[in-house]
């Protein structure tokens, strides 16, 4: 499974989180910053990623259009990085089941 971060989280997460989730990128990476939701949306969907942010926007998004593209939905409000981190390879095993779930669009993780 890839991860595709959006802005609202660190670039350097990508670093620290790739053993794990191989191909993972973020959106500063891929010029997509600044970018309109629907845009990263579609991307993420032709591409293969589960967005991972912390963006109620997207959390809509998924309600309305389901899956694919995955979402998971980080509702941690201001937090550092290394507590990003550290929920998404604590959750490793959550996330891989959400993405290989045939029926879940959402996984939220606080």
């Amino acid at each position: 499974m890839k991860l595709l971060l959006d802005e609202n989280l660190s670039d350097r997460i990508i670093a620290k989180i790739i053993d794990l989730y191989p191909n993972s990128n973020h959106v500063k990476n891929l010029a997509l910053t600044n970018t309109d939701d629907a845009i990263i949306w579609d991307y993420a969907k032709v591409n293969n990623f589960v967005i991972a942010s912390k963006d109620s926007d997207f959390h809509q998004r998924s309600l309305l259009y389901s899956h694919p593209p995955k979402f998971v939905y980080l509702r941690i409000g201001n937090s550092p990085t290394s507590k990003i981190i550290q929920i998404l390879r604590y959750n490793f095993d959550t996330i891989i089941q959400f993405g290989d779930s045939e029926t879940e669009s959402i996984l939220v993780l606080a």
